[in-house]
């Protein structure tokens, strides 16, 4: 009987040191791991600068495309303070 549990005990140790080999990789790769991660959120891509400058262009064409759409129609409302062309719009723009 001791020696069939001595035979099991020395057939399980491989089966249980591969699992105590992973968990001790897995903490000793922890600290690189979360320190790649930290860098990985500190800095932007190229991809992530591009996205964002697209992003914010295309807010700002919107934003002026309604400054120039309330432009016009204030001028068909009052034509007579629209004379000034260009001026007058660069003139309304900063008002806002």
């Amino acid at each position: 009987m001791r020696n069939l549990v001595l035979k099991l005990a020395v057939l399980t140790l491989p089966l249980m040191a591969g699992g105590c080999v992973k968990t001790v990789a897995s903490v000793v790769k922890a600290p690189f791991q979360a320190a790649g991660q930290v860098v990985d959120w500190t800095t932007t891509s190229q991809d992530e600068a591009d996205r964002n400058y697209g992003r914010k262009m295309r807010k700002q064409e919107a934003r002026e495309g309604r400054e120039r759409r309330d432009y016009e129609k204030q001028c068909r409302k009052h034509p007579e303070q629209c004379q000034r062309g260009q001026q007058g719009y660069d003139g309304y723009r900063a008002g806002y």
